[in-house]
């Protein structure tokens, strides 16, 4: 029981240790919220992370009827312009809607692959996916997207929105600037709203 709890902790801090605002589902979602993990840069600044909805999805083929998973993750993205990498060699791409929503492509990737591919195979198709995520995500703008309208702390604003037969992405920024993305399956991207998370102690 102190192992967990002090792994609880340690994730908790990583969330604590962001210069920006944390989001998740907005409070009309009423089932279970858990950390998941942050990214953090070569000195130490959070990037990026993310919260789940629902039911923790594990890593399996994909399901059908009462044994798919219920899940939404929300990713928070740090808005960072161009900048110098910490050991000046190099230089850091800014973030943008782009980011999120690759992130949320990725991120859905990582539980998901076709039920007729073996272990053996996986790798191969995930990095395959994972290169189809990022160039999707650098074309919003595309055929493979749509737009909704959802509300981030009541007030509505436009997301990137695209299905697939592994669950749905979706991506957009906040008033405050951060940007956001969100993937799940099995609960309807088109009734979700985001809200800044108050005490992210709550979520362990």
């Amino acid at each position: 029981m102190e192992t967990t709890s002090r792994a609880v902790a340690q994730a908790v801090d990583g969330y604590l240790n962001a210069d920006f605002p944390w989001y998740g589902l907005d409070g009309a979602f009423t089932g279970p919220r858990w950390l998941m993990q942050v990214a953090t840069a070569a000195d130490g600044a959070v990037e990026h992370g993310s919260i789940g909805h629902g039911d923790e999805p594990s890593v399996r083929a994909e399901t059908t009827g009462e044994d798919r998973e219920r899940f939404a993750v929300v990713v928070t993205v740090a808005a960072s312009p161009s900048r110098r990498s910490a050991d000046g060699t190099g230089l850091l791409e800014a973030t943008s809607v782009s980011s999120a929503a690759w992130l949320a492509g990725v991120g859905l990737l990582a539980f998901t692959w076709p039920g007729q591919m073996d272990h053996s195979m996986r790798d191969n198709w995930l990095e395959q996916q994972t290169d189809t995520a990022w160039v999707l995500a650098d074309d919003l703008e595309g055929a493979e997207w749509s737009t909704l309208s959802l509300p981030v702390d009541g007030v509505p604003q436009p997301f990137h929105y695209r299905e697939s037969e592994f669950g749905w992405v979706l991506a957009g920024s906040t008033a405050d600037g951060v940007h956001l993305g969100a993937y799940g399956r099995g609960m309807s991207a088109y009734g979700l709203g985001f809200a800044v998370v108050k005490d992210i102690a709550e979520y362990a």
